[in-house]
């Protein structure tokens, strides 16, 4: 079995002595002559495990990605990397191009059952990681637009083209007030000299959002008053 050995430290971990590298060479080597793997060398030296973004590990990557190692073995987890969502996209890869990923420290192996087993724990708790940040991100959505601040891009057509849109919408439908605007020689947003229905509805939404904005900053300055 032919696999990348892969070991890091950050500047802060002596990159320069080399005391971390040692350690782990020597760890990995044990378990490669027990096993009887051959060992392909991969170094990232003065390197943080912030992000998968390093040079050693993508070159790692690659390898693994053309088939030309069987595994990927680490002495340490944070070797690897420092965060879970992290992890969990190695071993997705791992997964879907069908070699195997080896952490010596924490017992993951996916060569093995009881390794597949962990690994798998291991992505449950990055699925977990991963829907908490999906809810952080919306309760900070919702809080902003309770706030009255407007999501999405900001909009580009002039006020009174947006009033006009409005108030030809309370008695004609997007297609007719589509082309009232035409017949009118309104110019688009974009400058163009015909509109479309679909800008119409979207110019709606926006006033809609617009106005669910301003309507939930006027409650909250009554609130507070």
């Amino acid at each position: 079995m032919k696999v990348i050995a892969y070991v890091r430290v950050s500047t802060d971990e002596q990159a320069g002595s080399g005391l971390g590298i040692a350690a782990q060479r020597a760890a990995i080597t044990d378990e490669a002559e027990r096993r009887g793997w051959e060992l392909i060398w991969i170094e990232d030296a003065g390197v943080s495990a912030g992000s998968l973004d390093r040079p050693g590990l993508a070159h790692a990557r690659e390898m693994l990605a053309a088939g030309k190692a069987d595994g990927l073995v680490v002495s340490k987890l944070d070797r690897l990397s420092r965060s879970m969502l992290d992890f969990a996209t190695v071993m997705d890869e791992a997964r879907k191009q069908k070699w195997s990923l080896i952490t010596l420290d924490l017992g993951v192996d996916m060569t093995t059952p009881s390794g597949q087993l962990l690994a798998n724990v291991f992505a449950a708790f990055a699925a977990f990681e991963r829907e908490l940040i999906r809810q952080r991100t919306r309760d900070a959505l919702q809080a902003a637009k309770a706030r009255g601040q407007r999501l999405g891009r900001p909009r580009l057509t002039p006020d009174d083209v947006v009033a006009r849109v409005v108030a030809l919408s309370a008695n004609l439908s997007a297609s007719q007030v589509a082309k009232a605007l035409t017949a009118e020689g309104v110019p688009t947003t974009r400058g163009a000299a015909e509109w479309r229905p679909s800008t119409i509805r979207r110019l709606l939404k926006g006033h809609a959002l617009d106005q669910e904005s301003v309507d939930a900053l006027a409650s909250r300055e009554k609130e507070s008053a």
